[in-house]
């Protein structure tokens, strides 16, 4: 990065500079082409006064006067009468010439070409006289040429050590921009005092190491619970299987010992199959595949299965809605509603309700399991989808939940781009809700 910020600095200079000495240089020619029009304008004015003065003579008789100036006397019909470099007979007739021209017609003309017996590029100036003849002067632009090359080494000279001057500024610079992002506190970017510009990508960095720091909590949290989780069943089995090991136990408790060992085994597993539907759920669910599932003939397929525990209990489960599919992975939407109609029959009251309803509205196909349970505090609504957490965990341990039910329906949720919302009262009952969003492939049943 330092050597790239380097060399585009160098680059920005030095194009910088090679344009300011090309732009000196065309000013320098210009402002030199003027004072030479202006030298050759004057001096025909002087000339052309002397003639007017003293007669065409005076003409003949500054002929070696000045080398550098070409002076040409040219009759009304064009021909050459006298020239300062050439002798005027053997010269063509110069009435088509640009500057001539002009003289005739308006007084003055001027024009810059080669010329033509010279051989060499020259500025011209033409005056009409009051007897109708034209006195021409012109100059070579040779020293135009030559001031400009006398200009150039010195130039190039100043140039190179204005290059050489770029770099060694650039270099610091460079190093004077770099050094405070090299010295960042990454670990605490907001702490920084940086250049404004880089505020975004120092809250951008704090953000992430905000949620890492979440992240690794939960972590830290999840392998806590899963190892307290664990431990407790593990412990009653091996307190009761060491108990009748020990031949403690009279032999008509044995089946009690025993059937507390299998519920302890039963509830263990189920634990475990939590687990691994939560670490599939995180990968995405890999493995699985997708495809169309009707929610109002799957939600009555897991009221079937409920309906053993809700007799128990002496809760009723009521279906209501209409036939509505969405493009998923049956196996976790089946977990994800049986869930939510397990909850509901468990945290129920005695003779109470569970309503499941089914449908397509306005903003997509939705489930929702509405039930007239003992009700969820506000304070504890936001935190029920976390992993193992329990409003109650004396109540919950009895019901027999792990903790990971609404968690599977959060990610749940979240692999199939549904939304879900809580409504809950104390002794109220609570209504869960799932939106499925148009694009993730619904269509309707026919």
């Amino acid at each position: 990065m330092r050597a790239r910020i380097q060399k585009s600095m160098v680059i920005i200079l030095t194009l910088t500079l090679v344009m300011a000495c090309a732009l000196f240089s065309v000013i320098a020619y210009n402002q030199n082409l003027s004072l030479l029009k202006e030298h050759v304008r004057q001096e025909t004015r002087y000339i052309r006064a002397a003639i007017e003065m003293g007669g065409q003579e005076y003409v003949e008789e500054m002929d070696g006067a000045d080398k550098s100036a070409r002076v040409t006397l040219i009759g009304g019909d064009g021909s050459v009468i006298y020239d300062s470099r050439q002798t005027a007979s053997e010269m063509e007739n110069h009435k088509n010439r640009q500057e001539v021209k002009a003289a005739m017609k308006s007084g003055t003309g001027e024009a810059v070409r080669m010329s033509d017996s010279l051989k060499e590029e020259m500025y011209y100036y033409a005056v009409k006289l009051d007897d109708g003849n034209i006195l021409r002067v012109a100059r070579t632009m040779d020293s135009l040429v030559g001031t400009a090359l006398q200009i150039l080494l010195p130039m190039i000279l100043v140039a190179a050590v204005m290059a050489a001057v770029a770099y060694w500024i650039s270099h610091l610079q460079t190093k004077r921009l770099i050094k405070p992002i090299n010295e960042l506190d990454l670990e605490h970017p907001l702490e920084n005092a940086v250049y404004e510009e880089l505020t975004p990508l120092l809250q951008a960095i704090d953000r992430q190491n905000k949620e890492k720091d979440a992240v690794s909590n939960l972590r830290k949290e999840f392998s806590a619970n899963v190892s307290h989780e664990l431990k407790t069943p593990l412990t009653s089995i091996s307190g009761y299987a060491e108990i009748m090991m020990d031949g403690l136990v009279r032999p008509q408790d044995i089946s009690k010992f025993s059937e507390r060992i299998y519920r302890e085994a039963r509830r263990l597993i189920v634990l475990v199959e939590d687990i691994i539907k939560l670490s599939k759920l995180d990968e995405g669910g890999v493995g699985l595949e997708r495809e169309t599932v009707d929610l109002y003939s799957l939600s009555r397929e897991i009221i079937n299965r409920l309906s053993p525990q809700a007799k128990e209990k002496n809760v009723r489960i009521f279906l209501e809605g209409e036939y509505v599919t969405v493009y998923g992975i049956r196996q976790i939407l089946d977990e994800m509603i049986y869930n939510l109609c397990e909850n509901a029959v468990k945290y129920n009251i005695e003779g109470g309700a569970v309503t499941v309803w089914a449908g397509d509205t306005l903003q997509g196909p939705k489930i929702v399991v509405s039930d007239t349970g003992i009700g969820i505090p506000k304070e504890h609504q936001e935190r029920i989808f976390e992993r193992f957490y329990r409003v109650d965990k004396s109540h919950s341990k009895e019901t027999g939940g792990t903790g990971l039910g609404l968690s599977i329906v959060k990610h749940g949720a979240l692999l199939h781009g549904a939304k879900i919302s809580v409504d809950s009262d104390i002794d109220a009952g609570t209504r869960i809700e799932i939106r499925f969003g148009r694009p993730t492939g619904i269509s309707e049943h026919s």
